[in-house]
């Protein structure tokens, strides 16, 4: 074990001095997760839709709708509410300041006691239309309650012709607000747009680090460094150890690095700092097996480079790490369970239900790097021939 750990320090000295090194496992993983931070994050961060209120009419119907309906929404935070004069609020509409406004004529109350139609006019930007959408559907539904009121008075002033049937209105559409809103848990966790970005380029970027270990080894056998070697007393398992723990301190240290960066520089929030560092070593593990594979099928160190960067490339873009691989359909998202990726980034985001929750990805990373490296280790005499 002994010439393990001095081969280990050996090749970990000279990946220090190695700028392409540094610039793989830190640099450029960092740059692109805050580019990504910055491009993706504003549009992936919702805010309130900016609505506007002008009541011509200003009965006790519009102000439930403004009230209550609308109220009911500002105090959840989806939405802002400013009462205003039609021109200013169609003005700004016009300029952007505002997504949409609802515009009630003069008269409404009264057309809801009669068998003329009721309309709310909805002003939208053509530059918002998720929040003029919604504006429409909450104006509809609004209408929807004031039909049923409809109903009601009808009904209310059939059997009692001296019921008023604008108090009978009143009474029916105050008693309830037109919107319920209920909070419905999404059925995987997810992570903000900062933290998914910083996790995916961290892993993405893991298995370009860790080979820089294994790697190696072809390396010296072009050299002929590896016949010195295998002259010397040092078994040829001791020299694959010492390989395979560069490659464990080179990722381990990456991502340690990216995580406290990310953190402070980028704000990512990565969670429980145990269930991080489960992940990591589970993770460093998985993508030292998966490279050791690649490396023991590769004959020349071109080879090998080009056959990791495509296993690399590949698994990367399969296991989530530019974007939610959910989102292709189930066949995909089935297919990124057999990468690291895909395992370390469900870990983190099932990371803020506790660190009992994250166990489950472990087992996989650990499961992936078992199998792989175990075929790596059972190719040593390919590996290390001279």
């Amino acid at each position: 074990m002994r010439a393990a750990l001095h081969i280990a320090g050996k090749d970990l000295r000279q990946r220090l001095r190695d700028r392409s090194a540094i610039l793989l496992a830190v640099v450029v993983p960092l740059a692109l997760a805050a580019i990504f931070s910055v491009l993706f994050g504003q549009a992936s961060t919702p805010r309130a839709f900016r609505y506007a209120v002008v009541d011509h009419d200003h009965s006790r119907i519009t102000a439930t709708f403004e009230n209550q309906v609308l109220g009911m929404l500002a105090d959840r935070g989806i939405v802002t509410v400013r009462p205003m004069a039609e021109r200013q609020a169609r003005t700004e509409v016009a300029d952007g300041s505002l997504d949409a406004a609802f515009v009630f004529p003069a008269g409404f109350a009264a057309k809801v006691q009669s068998p003329r139609r009721v309309a709310v006019q909805v002003v939208g930007s053509v530059d918002q239309v998720t929040a003029t959408d919604v504006a429409r559907s909450i104006a509809r539904a609004y209408v929807a309650d004031l039909n049923a009121a409809r109903v009601a008075v009808a009904a209310v002033t059939h059997q009692q012709p001296g019921a008023s049937p604008g108090a009978v209105a009143a009474e029916v559409v105050g008693s309830a607000p037109s919107l319920q809103l209920a909070d419905v848990s999404a059925q995987a966790r997810v992570l903000d747009t900062k933290t998914y970005f910083a996790a995916g380029m961290a892993v993405f970027f893991l298995l370009f680090t860790v080979q820089f270990g294994v790697s190696s080894l072809i390396d010296e056998r072009s050299d002929g460094t590896l016949a010195r070697l295998l002259a010397a007393p040092v078994r040829r398992t001791e020299i694959l150890a010492g390989k395979l723990v560069t490659s464990f301190v080179l990722g381990v240290t990456s991502l340690t690095v990216l995580v406290l960066a990310t953190t402070w520089l980028l704000g990512a929030s990565w969670g429980n700092p145990l269930g991080v560092g489960l992940l990591v070593v589970a993770g460093v593990l998985a993508g030292t097996g998966i490279t050791s594979l690649v490396a023991s099928l590769a004959r020349t160190p071109e080879q090998a480079g080009s056959w990791q960067a495509v296993v690399a490339v590949t698994l990367g873009l399969l296991g989530g790490s530019f974007f939610p691989i959910q989102q292709s359909g189930a066949l995909l998202a089935t297919l990124s369970l057999a990468t690291p990726h895909a395992w370390f980034l469900r870990g983190l985001a099932d990371l803020s239900g506790g660190v009992g929750d994250v166990l489950p990805a472990v087992a996989a990373l650990l499961a992936i790097g078992l199998v792989t490296g175990t075929v790596a280790v059972l190719r040593i005499d390919k590996v290390v021939a001279p």
